[in-house]
This record gives C-alpha cells, sequence and structure tokens, in this order.
C-alpha cells in the first residue's frame, strides 16, 4: 500500500513536471531545444548529487543544515591543493574531495548519534564551524580560474554523448542510489529506521548508526560536489553556495521526501530537483529575478511540514479508530 502510494505520487509529480516544461515551452518555444535541455540538466546536476545525500538523512529522521557548508569547505580546500600543486591531476583532487567531506558528515553523524543532540541544533553550529573555517584556510582570499589547472577544470565540462561528466555523475549516483535503496537490506534498515525507529530497534536495528551512515554519506556526497562545483564555475571564495542547502531541502520535499523520515523515492527526489530546475532557469525568462526563487523554496519547505505533520495526525486517527 506505501509502495503504491509513493508511486502514484511520483506519477502525479512527474506531470507536474511536464506539464511545467510544456507551459514554459509554449512561451518560449527556444527552451525545449536540446542543447538548452542538457543545461538545464547540467545547472540541476549538484542539485541532485546534494539532494541524494540529504535524502538519506531526511529518511532517517534528520536533517543537515551544512550540507552547502560542507561543499564550500571541500570546495576551498581542493581549490588551493590545485593552486600549489597544479600538476597533480585530478584523481588525488577527487580522493581530497571526497576523503574530506566524509570526515565532516562524520561529524554530524557522530554527534547525533553518540551525543543525542537535534540534528537541527548539531547542523546549524557545523554549518557555522565550516563556514568559518573556509575563511581561516583562504584569509579571506578568492581563487580564480587563472590559478587553477586546465585538468581541474576540464573534468567535468567534458562532453560525452553531448552531456558533460557532471551531467552523467548525476545520472550515475541517481542509478546507484535507486539499486542501494530497493535492492540492499543497508537501504530498507534506512526506511525502517526512520520510519519506525522503535520496531526497528526491536528488530535489530540501530537508529542512531543509521542515521550516522546517512551523515556520513551525505558528507561524502557534499565533499565530491564542492570540487565540481568550483570547477564547474570556475571560483572559489568564502561565500561559495550560501544558502543553498533549503534548495537542497526543499527539492527533497517537492519530491515526497517526508520531513517525519521514513517515506520518499529517489525518483520522487530527482523530479523535485528537475522542477527546480526548471523554474530556476525560466524565472528570468519571464523577467523574475532568481532572488524569488528563495521565497518560493521557503514556501515549499513550510507547506511540506505542513502536510507531513497532517499525515501524521490523519494515520494516528487511523491507528486509533482501527487499533487491531
Amino acid at each position: 500500500m506505501i509502495q503504491n502510494s509513493a508511486t502514484r505520487r511520483d506519477l502525479a509529480l512527474g506531470f507536474i513536471v511536464v506539464l511545467l516544461l510544456g507551459s514554459v515551452t509554449a512561451a518560449f518555444p527556444q527552451f525545449a531545444r536540446p542543447g538548452n535541455l542538457a543545461e538545464v540538466l547540467d545547472d540541476s546536476a549538484i542539485l541532485i548529487l546534494l539532494a541524494l545525500g540529504q535524502m538519506l538523512v531526511i529518511l532517517t529522521r534528520g536533517i543537515d543544515l551544512s550540507v552547502a557548508a560542507n561543499l564550500a569547505l571541500t570546495g576551498m580546500l581542493v581549490a588551493l591543493f590545485n593552486r600549489s600543486y597544479p600538476d597533480a591531476g585530478v584523481v588525488p583532487v577527487l580522493l581530497i574531495a571526497i576523503a574530506s567531506g566524509t570526515v565532516l558528515g562524520a561529524v554530524n553523524g557522530l554527534l547525533v548519534w553518540r551525543l543525542k543532540l537535534p540534528p537541527i541544533v548539531v547542523t546549524l553550529g557545523t554549518m557555522s564551524v565550516y563556514r568559518g573555517l573556509i575563511y581561516l584556510l583562504s584569509g579571506g582570499t578568492w581563487v580564480n580560474d587563472n590559478q587553477m589547472s586546465p585538468a581541474f577544470l576540464g573534468f567535468v565540462r567534458f562532453e560525452v554523448l553531448g552531456l558533460t561528466v557532471l551531467s552523467w555523475l548525476a545520472i550515475a549516483g541517481t542509478a546507484a542510489a535507486a539499486l542501494f535503496m530497493r535492492y540492499t537490506v543497508l537501504g530498507r534498515d534506512l526506511y525502517a529506521a526512520g520510519g519506525n525507529p522503535a520496531a526497528a530497534a526491536y528488530t535489530g536495528i540501530d537508529p542512531g548508526r543509521m542515521q550516522c551512515f546517512a551523515y556520513t554519506i551525505c558528507g561524502a556526497i557534499a565533499g565530491l560536489c564542492g570540487y565540481l562545483w568550483i570547477a564547474r564555475f570556475a571560483v572559489a571564495y568564502t561565500d561559495i553556495a550560501l544558502g543553498f542547502e533549503l534548495q537542497v531541502i526543499a527539492a527533497c520535499l517537492i519530491g515526497g521526501v517526508a520531513i517525519a523520515g521514513g517515506v520518499g523515492t529517489v525518483a520522487g527526489m530527482v523530479l523535485g530537483c528537475l522542477f527546480i530546475g526548471i523554474v530556476r532557469n525560466a524565472l528570468p525568462l519571464i523577467g523574475v529575478s532568481p532572488f524569488w526563487q528563495m521565497g518560493i523554496n521557503g514556501l515549499v519547505i513550510v507547506a511540506a511540514a505542513v502536510l507531513s505533520a497532517r499525515r501524521r495526525e490523519d494515520k494516528r486517527a487511523i491507528l486509533e479508530t482501527n487499533p487491531a
């Protein structure tokens, strides 16, 4: 029954995304050109990857407000590394980014798991700490494209079958996440830990450990995205991706990932990202400032929280009516 409900929700969201794309295309026919759609996917790729990690955290009844700060810190770290060692190649950069992000994510997970601290408080605190570390690391200076090696900048821009490596990474990450959540024991344990922590603990699943795992994976993805962001935009500075965590959370909630945990699909999350990507690219065409998107994201988060609370109340009422 839950699976059927999720499928219906994903189909409804898919219809809305197609309708939105059709409406924008009707007003601006050039929007649907293959080249422009590839750019929309490229523009949404980092959002999709970050939302994959955020989805795991939300499924376990957590939230990661530090995901963009993690991205910014690891991005600055690899930019400074590349400036100092331009001939090192891309592989060391990728390893440093992923390892650094993993450590930052694990810090969040351990604080939530071992100290039983509220996730929103922990990640709000680490968000500020990580942002402060960027300034200490860089001294407030920028790293510009002329200080980055061609290999560092070119990796994400390299095209295969008409799509950039950045877009292919988002596609591969989506496929891997879908298989992981559907066909592995660990993926099912994440759903169980968030859906009913007490029942999960009774069956031998440690909800806290699952939360820590989710934060660690989310951090690793954010670390990778730190390099991808810097390479794509060819600049590193202290306020990289400032406020981007709101878009990531909004994409998850639009995609049907329940803020109360235990409910959500990879397909729905990706559709949520594409919805935001289309809106973000369409706003300038209709003369609306992209800054309005922050307001839209805020409304989405509040609306999703209200709907999630109503679903919990409805579920509780059903259980009280039919206790058997």
